[in-house]
């Protein structure tokens, strides 16, 4: 009979602090932007998803990018912060081409 070792038994072998450590931060400020972005890009999907409310789509796509934006300056990740600059700046033409 063979035992199969799991993926945590492999884990506790390595002995390795390393392993366990989480990369981004729990509990401060990025983490709360991080979460209501999160849930804002969510509701703007749900709007794209009914198919009408097009401002409203864009305003909380918006919003999302934007904190995510944020997130990326707190955390210093250039390719969170260079994605969502660019689809902060594509939106906001949309949100405004939308009301003019």
């Amino acid at each position: 009979m063979t035992y199969k070792v799991k993926l945590d038994d492999k884990i506790k072998a390595l002995n390795s602090t390393r392993v366990f450590k989480k990369v981004t931060p729990k509990g401060g400020l990025s983490w709360y932007v991080k979460w209501v972005a999160c849930i804002f890009l969510l509701i703007a999907a749900c709007f794209r998803a009914v198919g009408e409310f097009n401002i409203f789509d864009l305003s909380f796509s918006f919003l999302g990018v934007v904190g995510w934006l944020w997130v990326g300056i707190l955390w210093h990740d250039r390719a969170i912060i260079m994605l969502n600059a660019a689809l902060s700046t594509l939106l906001l033409v949309g949100i405004l081409k939308a009301v003019i």
